[in-house]
């Protein structure tokens, strides 16, 4: 095996690196001063290699700037003015660029297929969604993102951004080009959420990245579909419709005082891996992937996996595989089961889709190992196909009642979930994966709703964020 290394290209790797390769005498945080395993073996095992930024990475007062360094690097090579790294994942990125778009009582135009920490954001800034409802293919019952009408729609109400998840959940894009055009004609800039699409735009088999599309600011997680430290994320923005004091404030203001170097460490030597050998390495990832694809399909038919020809072009991840339990008559948690027996973990399952996350870390032996297991697996589960669901995170259409902010202030009472029908919902109520909502603060809730979560918790899947995790009551706002 050729043998590469990124620490001349990665200024905070390198610091991480030789911190760790040198002698010190710490007497400041963090608490276990790389030296836990002279209390406890296995709690050393876990924290002797966490390096802080502050008095690790850099010294305390940041004198050498290799944080400041990298993320100018991350800027430049995504085409950005501005960048920073968080450890609090995709979450906290969005949340502080969401800080910065306005003032409270603002609307926003913004995707219904959204991740929680969207919304949450939006309560936590005050401002107000404007629900954009994505458009589903009828053969396979997947959302293939905003059509412009749906835009065009609210543009009335005057929103302040437009704010997007591309890739969704499930791979699928949406027409990008002419979403961007028409909101900078209004003058509205374009957030992104691309927590799943940190390896776009470096190959071009790959959709562009959103700022080589003219989006104004997006966010990725480097853990995700790239090889980095868990909860690692990167916001990039170029645009002057977004005040850079305000990104500023936005992503100090919800950002760790003590962030930990890893992460950190991660996201530069993640951006320096792709900007030194991203196609080479998508390459090899493109070729497993069609390998692995053509396998399934022999066995299967081609109806088996979601496939880049299911869409437009530019309007599916290449490197997303997601497996059609229905076309087999098969059910997705059902695999997943033996799945996990067999030692193989996968990013999502539902009755009719089963998702495998596919990185450049996996190799041709990776693959290999998975269709040796997955192939009997499916033949086993293998009944009548059925038509392609939709799946309640992606088909709801929410009734507003009061506005998220004010039923997340407000008082709240617990009733049963019959006595719940037709209430103000107090919590976020998302099955998880995708963490979707459902319900949001502030919707009503309706009988629909009620019986597609019940079903949804009586197939295996997790039900987030409700108070009562079992359904049998709701937390509503008071009357």
């Amino acid at each position: 095996m050729v043998e590469h290394s990124l620490r001349a290209h990665a200024p905070l790797l390198d610091a991480y690196l030789g911190y760790l390769e040198d002698s010190h005498l710490p007497f400041t945080i963090p608490g276990h001063k790389q030296r836990a395993s002279l209390l406890d073996s296995d709690l050393g095992a876990v924290v002797d290699v966490d390096v802080p930024l502050f008095g690790g990475l850099d010294e305390i007062k940041l004198t050498h700037g290799v944080l400041h360094q990298a993320e100018q690097l991350a800027a430049e090579l995504w085409g950005g003015t501005w960048a920073r790294f968080s450890t609090g994942g995709s979450t906290h990125a969005n949340q502080a660029i969401v800080f910065a778009l306005g003032k409270p009582g603002d609307k926003v135009a913004i995707s219904r297929n959204s991740h929680r920490s969207l919304l949450t954001a939006l309560v936590l800034a005050g401002l107000e969604p404007i629900w954009l409802s994505p458009d589903i293919d009828s053969e396979t019952g997947v959302p293939t993102g905003i059509p412009v009408h749906e835009f065009e729609r609210v543009l009335s109400e005057k929103p302040i951004a437009l704010l997007l998840t591309e890739p969704g959940y499930l791979g699928t894009i949406s027409d990008l080009p002419p979403l961007i055009a028409l909101a900078r004609n209004h003058r509205i800039p374009v957030v992104i959420d691309a927590a799943w699409g940190g390896h776009f735009g470096f190959h071009e088999a790959m959709p562009a990245h959103p700022l080589q599309l003219g989006a104004d600011a997006f966010v990725t997680s480097v853990h995700k579909a790239l090889p980095g430290y868990s909860a690692s994320a990167i916001a990039v923005s170029n645009s002057a419709l977004l005040d850079t004091a305000k990104l500023e404030q936005g992503f100090e203001s919800t950002h760790t005082t003590s962030p930990a170097g890893a992460p950190l460490a991660s996201i530069d030597g993640v951006r320096a891996l792709l900007q030194t050998r991203g196609r080479e390495l998508l390459q090899d990832l493109l070729a497993n992937i069609s390998e692995f694809r053509s396998k399934l399909v022999a066995e299967f038919g081609e109806k088996v996996l979601l496939n880049p020809s299911d869409f437009a072009l530019n309007r599916f991840d290449p490197t997303k595989l997601v497996l059609r339990a229905n076309a087999l008559g098969a059910d997705g948690i059902g695999i997943e089961r033996d799945l996990i027996q067999a030692g193989v973990r996968v990013e999502m399952a539902d009755r009719d889709t089963v998702v495998f996350l596919a990185t450049l870390a996996d190799d041709k032996e990776t693959f290999e190992s998975l269709v040796e297991v997955v192939i009997p697996i499916l033949k086993k589960h293998i009944g009548s196909p059925r038509q392609s669901g939709t799946a309640l995170s992606w088909s709801i259409t929410p009734t507003k009642g009061i506005s998220m902010r004010d039923a997340y202030f407000a008082s709240s009472e617990i009733v049963k979930a019959d006595q719940a029908i037709g209430r103000f919902s107090s919590d976020l109520v998302a099955p998880y994966p995708p963490g979707v909502a459902v319900l949001a603060p502030g919707e009503v809730i309706t009988s629909q709703i009620i019986e597609g979560l019940q079903s949804a918790r009586r197939d295996g899947v997790r039900i987030a964020y409700a108070s009562d995790p079992s359904l049998e009551t709701f937390r509503v706002v008071a009357n």
